[in-house]
């Protein structure tokens, strides 16, 4: 079954691409949440029309989000968490204490676009995390966690 992405969905493609599902799941997952929409000759008429018109602003937006991808790749995140024996973390760092460091730092990007590398970070230590500020634009942010001070 071909349909037509209304947004992005993880693991399958980004807003306004064509992609081929299995049955079931273009009918009872994507259409019914509004995830997508059935790609008839007509849908994808309208769709091709639409992306001509978007192009050029689409240009506009990769320029905004390279500039932000040098500004965060000059940022020097260092995040504070309490520690125990063995600099274990009690409990762990994730996207969303990334995304407030960011905020405090001058820029608000959204938790679901940041990806760190194998998951939770539940030692000290220096990591990597992948930002995706648009589809053609993804940042490697390095980020430090250190001990918080007692």
């Amino acid at each position: 079954m071909e349909i037509i992405l209304k947004q992005d969905v993880a693991d399958l493609g980004f807003k306004d691409d064509i992609v081929t599902v299995k049955n079931g799941y273009g009918r009872n997952y994507l259409i019914p949440h509004g995830f997508a929409a059935l790609a008839t000759v007509s849908a994808k008429k309208v769709l091709a029309e639409t992306l001509k018109q978007r192009a050029y602003k689409e240009a506009n937006i990769i320029k905004e989000a390279n500039k932000t991808a040098e500004a965060l790749k000059a940022l020097e995140l260092k995040i504070t968490a309490k520690v125990g024996e063995g600099n274990k973390l009690f409990g762990s760092v994730g996207n969303s204490n990334l995304a407030e460091a960011l905020v405090e730092g001058g820029h608000e990007i959204d938790k679901k676009f940041i990806s760190i590398a194998g998951g939770l970070v539940k030692r000290l230590g220096k990591y990597d995390a992948k930002v995706r500020l648009h589809r053609d634009v993804i940042v490697d942010l390095p980020f430090e966690v250190i001990a918080e001070n007692k």
